[in-house]
């Protein structure tokens, strides 16, 4: 054998560091998981920047919490509630739909928190100056 194949062995002859190599998996998981996030979240995150509305943390922890699920013809009538809202001169608004209630602000197109029916009526919704009937 030659000093360069015996060179070459060496270098791979290195130790081999297991919490390294578990770690490697847990790395690229966490790229596509955003604090474990699901991809029922990212994709409504991302249907959602599509059509120009965003969800504050708030109101995604709601939406999980409160098991409410929007689907892409639910996020369109709340995009267009947000527009007649927008063309009222409205800058926070209450849209209510069959399955909940969503407090906007109007000019930063941001869903800042969301009531299931059963939240909404023990409670009282303050800082809006309009509503939308979905």
């Amino acid at each position: 054998m030659s000093a360069n194949s015996s060179v070459k062995i060496n270098n791979y002859q290195r130790p081999i560091d297991l919490i390294e190599i578990a770690n490697r998996g847990l790395k690229a998981v966490g790229r596509d998981k955003i604090e474990g996030e699901s991809f029922k979240d990212m994709f409504s995150r991302e249907l959602a920047s599509q059509r120009n509305v965003t969800f504050s943390k708030h109101a995604q922890e709601r939406l999980y919490s409160r098991g409410i699920e929007l689907s892409e013809g639910h996020l369109n009538r709340i995009v267009d509630a947000i527009d007649k809202a927008q063309s009222k001169g409205s800058r926070d608004t209450l849209i209510l739909s069959d399955n909940a209630a969503f407090v906007v602000s109007v000019k930063e197109r941001t869903v800042v928190t969301v009531f299931d029916p059963q939240r909404l009526r023990e409670g009282v919704v303050t800082a809006i100056d309009s509503a939308v009937i979905i």
